[in-house]
């Protein structure tokens, strides 16, 4: 078995194993840098040296295989970077560093309040979907049943951007599901979260997935498991979740009064039968929207995001044209750019200097309806694997579905660094709109301020990405972006909800 006399040990010439950080059935994993990267912190895992058989070597293959694709397509999974088998015949895999903690043990520290359980399910449910939607196998789309949700393989951390981040872990003995393939034939699982057809060895589908996750929301809410083994066997678990009814959410823990409709939702998903289940994770997402709208308003998660959703103070255009809107306004739309509904940053020459711009192409109607309203931004960015920043502009107004207007500065290029230098530098920006009708002129100037803690870090990020040793990855950052991106969206509207909703729309 691989022990501490690794720690120091550089595997293929680029990982240095720095410490051991875990051990578990399937293997060991460390904390290393990568030195091909400068430094970078990644997460290595070893297959453990008793599992060394083809069987297991596969399996521990496809788990790498399968986090890479789906560390690509959801922010709420563990990202795998590569995979390789070292000097003595161990295979390895090694995926993105994670500094954060357990969902386990942050329940066992402290009480979690309602919106931040509907926060941290949400995600998790957004990452499961994923997995549900399966991945590419041989050109065959397979979903994938992660068959061992809990919270100790649910990982909560701190990202400077995005806030409070969820990421699920250990794929390990996640089922492929393939076209008329053979299924589960036998046990594999966590006893405590296990689904009655999971203990029976019968073929999973979401829905076993989808009765863990029960389990776990319980947990969550009421600070214990909904059942109680008569002993920590496998006889016992297997008698406790084919027969013993939940206990009710109110015996549990009475600092959090659970939403009816909630408990309703937990209960359907620990339902003994798949076909009494929530059908998809798409279902119970549908059923905690409502939720997270009705409870995600107090002060707690107002808090809880202030890193992420600053208030913007609606600015209205001077009174008095300035010679940059003079410029601004006698621009045209660009040849090159095509008439549709697109967004593009422009670093724009005037008398006194350049300006950072953002020019919008709308239709006639939908410029004329964001006149009047508030105008809000916010600014998220990736270091790693490619540094990219998303310019999110929001136009909000009470009567009417919002606006959004996200573009993306690749920090790794010298123009993405100008225009993040300069959004940071004049705090402040144009937009100008454009009527598909009307291309030539320009329809409509509005002027949108950043916070001056945004300024700060918008000029921080420039310097990050110039410096930056990362591998060009843009599209993959990108893609991490766009999802965080509709991840917040309901958290932005909450915020601008709750600050404008009653209020009348500002003229500007």
């Amino acid at each position: 078995m691989m022990t501490e006399p690794n720690v120091g040990r550089i595997l293929q010439n680029r990982y240095q194993l720095l410490r051991l950080v875990g051990q578990g059935a399937m293997g060991q994993v460390y904390i290393a840098e990568d030195v091909a990267l400068g430094g970078v912190p990644v997460a290595v895992k070893f297959l453990a040296q008793t599992l060394l058989n083809r069987k297991m070597r596969d399996r521990f293959e496809q788990e790498a295989k399968t986090c890479a694709q789906l560390g690509q397509r959801s922010i709420h999974i563990v990202r795998v970077t590569d995979y390789g088998i070292d000097e003595d015949g161990i295979p390895f895999y090694v995926m993105e560093f994670l500094k954060g903690e357990s969902l386990s043990e942050v329940l066992a520290r402290q009480i979690i309040s309602l919106p931040r359980f509907l926060s941290l399910t949400r995600q998790i449910c957004l990452g499961l979907q994923c997995a549900h939607q399966g991945i590419q196998i041989d050109g065959k789309l397979c979903p994938i049943v992660h068959r061992d949700i809990k919270p100790s393989n649910i990982v909560v951390s701190q990202n400077d951007s995005l806030g409070e981040l969820v990421k699920i872990l250990d794929f390990g003995i996640a089922k492929v599901l393939e076209p008329e393939g053979n299924q589960t034939q036998c046990f594999m699982g966590t006893l405590a979260y296990s689904s009655p057809e999971q203990m029976e060895g019968r073929e999973l589908d979401a829905r076993s997935d989808i009765y863990s996750l029960g389990v776990m929301m319980y947990q969550m809410l009421a600070g214990k498991m909904p059942l109680n083994a008569d002993t920590h066997s496998f006889g016992g678990w297997y008698k406790a979740h084919h027969f013993q009814a939940p206990r009710a959410l109110e015996t549990g823990n009475n600092a959090i009064k659970v939403p009816k409709n909630l408990e309703a939702l937990v209960m359907a998903c620990l339902a003994k039968s798949p076909a009494d289940r929530p059908q998809s994770i798409s279902d119970v997402l549908q059923a905690l929207a409502p939720m997270e709208e009705r409870f995600g308003t107090g002060r707690q998660i107002a808090r809880r995001i202030e890193t992420t959703i600053n208030r913007l103070p609606v600015i209205a255009e001077p009174r008095t044209v300035t010679i940059e809107q003079e410029i601004c306004r006698a621009a045209t739309w660009p040849d090159n750019m095509p008439l549709a509904e697109i967004v593009f940053p422009r670093a724009m020459s005037t008398g006194t200097g350049t300006l950072p711009t953002l020019w919008v192409m709308l239709s006639k109607e939908e410029i004329q309806r964001r006149h009047a309203c508030t105008r809000y931004n916010q600014f998220l960015y990736l270091e790693a694997p490619h540094p990219m920043a998303l310019w999110l502009t929001v136009l909000y107004n009470r009567h009417y579905e919002p606006r959004w207007l996200p573009c993306y500065l690749d920090l790794k290029t010298p123009q993405g660094r100008h225009i993040a230098n300069l959004l940071g530098k004049h705090g402040q920006y144009n937009i100008l709109f454009f009527a598909q009708e009307d291309p030539k002129h320009c329809a409509h100037i509005q002027v949108s301020s950043i916070a001056a803690a945004q300024c700060r870090l918008l000029q921080e990020w420039a310097v990050h990405g110039q410096v930056s040793k990362a591998s060009p990855n843009p599209s993959l950052s990108k893609d991490y972006l766009r999802s965080a991106l509709e991840n917040i969206k309901p958290q932005i509207l909450l915020k601008l909800e709750s600050i404008y909703g009653t209020d009348e729309e500002p003229s500007v």
